[in-house]
């Protein structure tokens, strides 16, 4: 389980393809406190720690997962938000996240609105995927707060520390990002689907 606070922006090294899985290695401050087999939430994916040096860590993302995320989109050199799994004596700073992406979403809008951004992003709603104002969402494993929600779209507004602290400040309209929709509205929406 995971909170969505970004803990760390991590720059990949080296991408490997093995069969229909992806190696990449990752360089971070983080990386030299990790461990074999822990788990580390990358752009909100929760993957496993296969590989490690002094100061990069090595994940695998499988056939599975590159379909449904944007690693697949990951180049040498791009950034990616790092976050170690919550510690169950931590506060929950964020919101409740599984680290399973539901679906990605294209960013339709990006705008600076005097020291704050407002970010809009589009995704296919027959998945059955919704969001609420004043709800949560989770964009490349970060935490935000829904502002508009409209049925396949929905707003954020970043502030500057997300903005500098996070690869949102690389995301541009027309690319593609993560999203992983809050657990309690997944299973309202599942109850009402069955009713």
């Amino acid at each position: 389980m995971f909170t969505g606070i970004i803990e760390n922006l991590g720059e990949v090294k080296a991408i490997k393809t093995d069969h229909t899985n992806i190696h990449f290695t990752i360089s971070s401050s983080i990386s030299h406190e990790l461990k074999i087999d822990q788990s580390v939430a990358h752009n909100g994916v929760c993957l496993t720690v296969v590989g490690l040096t002094e100061d990069t860590h090595t994940v695998t993302a499988i056939d599975e997962t590159l379909s449904k995320t944007n690693l697949g989109y990951l180049k040498v050199g791009s950034k990616i938000n790092l976050e170690r799994c919550m510690q169950m004596n931590a506060r929950l700073d964020g919101h409740i996240v599984q680290g399973h992406v539901d679906q990605t979403a294209v960013c339709v809008k990006r705008e600076e609105l005097d020291g704050s951004w407002e970010y809009r992003f589009k995704y296919d709603a027959s998945a059955g995927n919704v969001t609420v104002e004043k709800g949560s969402a989770c964009v490349n494993g970060i935490s935000l707060t829904v502002v508009n929600s409209a049925v396949d779209e929905f707003s954020v507004f970043i502030i500057p520390y997300t903005f500098e602290h996070t690869n949102l400040h690389q995301v541009e309209v027309g690319d593609t990002v993560n999203l992983e929709f809050d657990i309690i509205g997944k299973y309202v929406a599942r109850l009402m689907a069955n009713k």
